[in-house]
């Protein structure tokens, strides 16, 4: 009931204020179960995805959003699990098995799953490789795929950036169904697994225009995190070597200054030694004449 609640108030209010479009709406079944394999372009994607879908979707949802602490943790673990969000722990191993076995329960109900294959947001809006965990629900449960491709929303909100640019209108393409019965009773064939998978990302890059990167997305985000702090460091030690030379030219200048304040002392000295002696010699001269002046 929430779900409908929060679609019935903030869908007319997102359609508003960002106008959004939506194409290939009639490829989603109208009943049955069915997988919705989007890419993943910015946090928006989970309200812009289903707005145009007269049936609930049900996404696998990183854990982090019900995990937060404080008000925004709060009212984003309510959110989340008010629209009938799946919590997903994505460390691997037994959590993405029981992720797994979650999606599993989701189709088995007829219901609709949302999933995005490449396991977290673009880093960079280019489409990633994606993991063969679609691949597994697709054919363990025996249901369609529906390549989804956001268009727009990482221009929207990138990730880390809290308001969205209200000049960009996002969109959502709905591509036709892939079936892969061809494959059924292979879902242990990680051959297969990544067929299936490659297929669907394929898909996904021909409906969304992106540009893809045969890598995983987590992967290249660590990389540019990586790429960051050296950039950081660098500028870091740039600072510092500037400073220093600076405190060098300065020291040198007061060394310099110093050398000519003692220069100057040593010229001024030295010139009052020679006015005392000549002073002092006059004086002696003066009075050896006076003296002989007095014998005369």
């Amino acid at each position: 009931m929430f779900y409908w609640l929060v679609k019935a108030i903030l869908g007319p209010i997102l359609r508003v204020v960002f106008r959004p479009w939506a194409e290939g709406t009639d490829n989603v079944p109208r009943e049955g179960p069915a997988i919705i394999a989007s890419n993943h372009l910015s946090f928006s994607d989970h309200f812009f995805a289903p707005l145009p879908l007269p049936r609930k979707v049900t996404f696998l949802a990183k854990a982090e959003y019900f995990t937060g602490s404080g008000i925004k943790g709060l009212a984003s673990k309510a959110f989340f699990r008010g629209v009938g969000q799946i919590p997903v722990d994505r460390g691997g191993g037994k959590a993405s098995e029981r992720a797994l076995r979650t999606g599993l329960r989701v189709l088995a109900e007829g219901k609709l799953l949302g999933i995005y294959p490449e396991g977290t947001r673009s880093p960079d809006g280019r489409l990633y490789r994606g993991k063969t965990g679609v691949a597994r629900l697709a054919l363990e449960a025996r249901v369609p795929v529906i390549p989804t491709a956001m268009v727009g929303t990482f221009e929207l909100q990138p990730s880390g950036r809290i308001r969205p640019n209200l000049r960009i209108r996002p969109g959502v393409r709905f591509g036709k169904p892939l079936e892969f019965s061809r494959y059924y009773g292979m879902e242990s064939d990680r051959t297969v697994l990544r067929a299936v998978t490659d297929e669907i990302i394929y898909a996904l890059m021909e409906l969304s225009g992106q540009e893809y990167v045969d890598k995983y997305a987590q992967r290249a985000k660590a990389e540019l995190q990586a790429a960051r702090r050296r950039q950081a460091a660098n500028s870091q030690a740039k600072d510092d070597s500037q400073v220093q030379a600076s405190g060098q030219v300065q020291d040198n200048g007061q060394v310099q200054d110093n050398g000519q304040m003692q220069d100057g002392s040593q010229v001024r000295a030295s010139d009052a030694h020679a006015r005392g002696q000549a002073h002092a010699g006059g004086q002696a001269h003066a009075g050896g004449q006076a003296r002989a002046s007095d014998q005369e």
